[in-house]
């Protein structure tokens, strides 16, 4: 019998904030391609644009005219999936057409006036204020009595759904727990009831001894592929000190994950040298007046390029009718993450 290699072999993997397995099969990334090619991004865009609905003091569709923001803005959604309006619910007896209204507020986040600037161009200052923006928004947001969840993501690239190339993000609250988070809390939940301690605590821990999956660190937070990562160049930031929510940082950890959201965002882009696409969000504790000492402070990023800026991961057939499944081993893309230099390419 072979002795296994995590490089070579088969093999599954256990994720134990979701619960789900995945299948890495590592020897695939051999294997050619002749399948779609996205188109690589190298359009050069103006630091103003007249026809940008997020530009500073642009019309939006709705006939809002933007402010003349100078750093970072945020609106209410034009185009909302959620809205704030309480509505009867429907009567159904039967288990099988279970429906419940669900209330909300969808707010976008612009990160800088600059229409040609994303995460790892900005400087780290203007970071700092997005993630005092989004502080803020959780504060206000999860204030209201009808809000237990506040999710902050980001959709960056067109090749991740993204409609205009402005650096911005988006804040969906609503008035239940998402199936992800839903699934991540009871898993949290169930390890801090066994263990007394945070389950993610203790992972970070332990990768931050083996050092394979890490790709950096400061005093506050670490970035790595995590052991059970789906998309190949996946990555995860952890807080090295357990607290549930953004509004528990302190200042000195503020400036450490912005500092980290620059890393890793610089170490993409210089990936394949191109604005490297990627759709990433804070999973954080619920804003239901309840204490939850199960939840530690994360966020993921999950790009979905593979081989170059133009041939990406599809989740098709096996993926979508068995479990999520990968071509290269996490301990293989984190040493490639990890080589990658902390300047961004353009700045060469």
């Amino acid at each position: 019998m072979q002795p296994f290699d995590n490089n070579e072999h088969p093999h599954r993997r256990f994720n134990p904030l979701t619960g789900e397995w995945i299948l890495v099969s590592p020897h695939r990334a051999k294997r050619p391609w002749q399948g779609q090619k996205e188109s690589a991004n190298t359009v050069s865009l103006p630091q103003y644009d007249p026809a940008c609905y997020l530009c500073a003091g642009n019309e939006r569709s709705d006939g809002t005219k933007n402010e003349e923001y100078t750093d970072v803005y945020v609106f209410n959604n034009d185009f909302p999936s959620l809205l704030q309006e309480e509505v009867a619910p429907q009567a159904e007896s039967n288990p099988l057409f279970q429906l419940k209204p669900e209330r909300g507020i969808n707010k976008v986040i612009c990160f800088s006036p600059r229409h040609d600037l994303t995460l790892p161009e900005m400087e780290l200052e203007a970071i700092e204020k997005v993630v005092d923006a989004w502080k803020q928004q959780y504060i206000e947001l999860g204030s209201k009595d009808f809000i237990n969840h506040v999710q902050i993501f980001e959709n960056k690239g067109a090749v991740m759904g993204c409609s205009n190339p402005h650096p911005h993000g988006q804040i969906w609250a609503q008035s239940s727990l998402p199936t992800n988070v839903e699934k991540t809390q009871a898993n949290m939940k169930a390890y801090h009831d066994t263990n007394g301690r945070s389950l993610l605590a203790d992972y970070l821990t332990e990768e931050l001894n083996r050092k394979e999956r890490i790709i950096s660190e400061n005093d506050h937070f670490a970035v790595m592929v995590p052991f059970w990562a789906t998309w190949p160049y996946e990555t995860l930031i952890i807080s090295k000190r357990h607290f549930s929510n953004i509004t528990q940082m302190n200042a000195e950890e503020r400036t450490a994950f912005a500092a980290m959201l620059k890393t890793i965002t610089v170490k993409y882009d210089n990936l394949f040298e191109t604005s490297f696409p990627y759709s990433s969000g804070i999973h954080q504790s619920p804003t239901d007046g309840q204490e939850h000492p199960e939840w530690h402070f994360h966020m993921h990023f999950y790009p979905p390029l593979l081989r170059s800026a133009t041939v990406k991961k599809f989740m098709v057939g096996y993926e979508m009718m068995a479990e999520a499944q990968r071509d290269i081993s996490p301990e293989k893309s984190a040493a490639v993450l990890r080589e990658l230099p902390e300047i961004h390419y353009k700045q060469k």
